[in-house]
């Protein structure tokens, strides 16, 4: 095979390959005409043609129930040789206008790698003597040889370019919804939650919003405001603990020209700035306590006044707050104002932490897989079984943010399409024994290793062969030389066991 044809198992765009497919084979046979058939729905597409009257046969289609030498080769699998004066199953039609008209067809089947015939590719001789092809049996099935091939680098590409295709339109999904507040969850203690935004979000009252780090306040913040009449007006963020507390408070209330050394010029602040919105106050427990008292008088009487200003503004926003800190303990050690919680908690909502949902992770995983994917432009890569238990059983101490920089550190790091038990971090693999998958607690590690035990010798001897081996197959991505190395046994003797235990690749492992 020379670099030209080699250059074939390079090209990845389906109608290039297609082409030079085509064109390849006609040199190698010294004819002057071809065509590539695909079967879509009903009938049989020419989607690619060379040579003599190319421009007349691209593009013709033929119906499935009409005879044509392509339609025999798509559905009985395999090569045909036909004399187009005398085989019935040649669609004389098709060259009615043609100047020159075949004479000889050899037609090979195309294959995907599950041996699926998705096509056809036909090699036409227009001499009258039907010299030009050489049909010798050997040659022949040389050619079949390098057909099969290079029919499974066409099929690679057509699945890479809807693979492709469906990553495009993912990626102008992600852009249509980029502002769109997109909470993702169907666990049973978080859709109570959203329903409780849900009926907040009609309401003009004040949200205090609490939960662990990671869990994601500022979304539902989001999402209380664009579900709310003031969903038009603005949406504006402060963190209480990012900034120092001087600065925090002109942040917050703005202030004159001259209040202070550097105040060059008036500053109008966040709640000014968002009047007729939404502010939202994250660590709203890191706010120091002279603030507090000035926040409190935004909530009673919804007027502030800026540094240096003698007179007070009245403002209308709402005030959605958020913690991880326990209020309640800040209350009773003088570090947050009493008056002040309650003015905030008008409508609590306490977000669980991602231990407690995790039913909800791998809807998680598979959103963060498929948006960084798109972020990337690549091909969204999938998780294994093992790795994804792996998953669900870790305690996530960071919580969404925590998974969200896992999955990150995943796409990265995994070299192939699935992400195995062996790319998960060990502190995420190895995590408290005590930790059941599904978010029971009060199991210890001796229950555990019992249960195991128990299950372990309610097997048979050729089951527990069956699943050991299994597991090793798994753990080596189905490579049957590393699962038997690691067995301790040579490669013929594993593959012998296999046989005789049916074990055999589950569909859903290559998905």
């Amino acid at each position: 095979m020379n670099k030209s044809n080699l250059d074939l198992f390079k090209e990845l765009n389906p109608g290039a390959l297609q082409r030079k497919f085509l064109n390849a084979l006609l040199k190698i046979q010294n004819v002057q005409r071809g065509s590539i058939w695909i079967k879509e729905d009903n009938k049989y597409l020419c989607v690619e043609a060379a040579g003599e009257e190319s421009d007349n046969i691209k593009g013709v289609s033929l119906d499935i129930q009409q005879s044509s030498i392509v339609g025999w080769v798509i559905e009985n699998k395999k090569m045909t040789i036909a004399e187009t004066k005398s085989d019935r199953r040649h669609y004389k039609e098709v060259e009615d206008k043609f100047a020159v008209k075949s004479s000889l067809i050899l037609c090979f089947p195309l294959f995907f790698r599950d041996k699926k015939v998705y096509g056809a590719l036909q090699i036409i001789d227009t001499t009258p003597g039907k010299s030009s092809l050489n049909l010798d049996s050997t040659y022949l099935e040389q050619l079949q040889n390098l057909v099969d091939i290079c029919s499974i680098a066409l099929s690679n590409a057509i699945l890479y370019a809807n693979e492709k295709k469906k990553t495009q339109n993912l990626r102008f999904a992600l852009r249509g919804s980029s502002n769109k507040n997109l909470i993702i969850g169907q666990s049973h203690s978080f859709q109570k939650c959203l329903d409780l935004v849900k009926s907040y979000s009609d309401t003009e009252f004040h949200v205090l919003i609490t939960g662990e780090s990671g869990t994601g306040k500022e979304l539902i913040a989001e999402r209380i405001h664009k579900s709310s009449p003031r969903k038009n007006k603005p949406f504006l963020v402060q963190n209480c603990s990012a900034i120092p507390e001087t600065l925090l408070e002109s942040e917050l209330f703005g202030y004159k020209k001259g209040a202070f050394t550097g105040a060059s010029r008036d500053k109008i602040g966040l709640f000014e700035a968002a009047d007729g919105g939404t502010v939202f106050l994250d660590e709203i427990g890191d706010m120091p306590m002279s603030i507090q008292a000035s926040l409190l008088r935004v909530l009673q009487k919804n007027e502030i006044k800026p540094l240096g200003e003698t007179r007070v503004r009245i403002i209308d926003v709402r005030i959605v707050a958020a913690t991880n800190k326990d209020i309640k303990q800040m209350i009773a050690e003088n570090s947050f104002r009493q008056d002040l919680f309650y003015r905030l908690s008008v409508l609590p909502v306490h977000l669980p932490t991602l231990k407690e949902r995790r039913e909800d992770i791998p809807l998680l995983v598979k959103h963060f897989l498929e948006k960084e994917s798109i972020k990337a432009g690549g091909i969204e890569k999938k998780v294994s079984a093992e790795a994804m238990q792996s998953l669900v059983a870790y305690s996530w101490p960071g919580n969404i943010r925590e998974l969200e920089n896992l999955i990150r550190y995943l796409l990265v790091t995994a070299d192939d399409e699935y992400i195995e038990l062996l790319n998960v971090p060990l502190h995420v693999r190895n995590q408290d024994a005590s930790i059941d998958p599904y978010g029971n607690s009060g199991t210890s590690s001796k229950e555990g290793v019992n249960d195991f035990m128990i299950n372990l010798c309610s097997m048979s001897w050729p089951q527990l062969e069956k699943e050991y081996a299994i597991a090793l197959l798994k753990k080596n991505n189905w490579n049957i030389t590393w699962a038997a190395k690691a067995s301790g046994i040579n490669r013929s003797t594993f593959a012998s066991r296999m046989r005789k235990l049916d074990i055999k690749r589950d569909r859903q492992d290559f998905e």
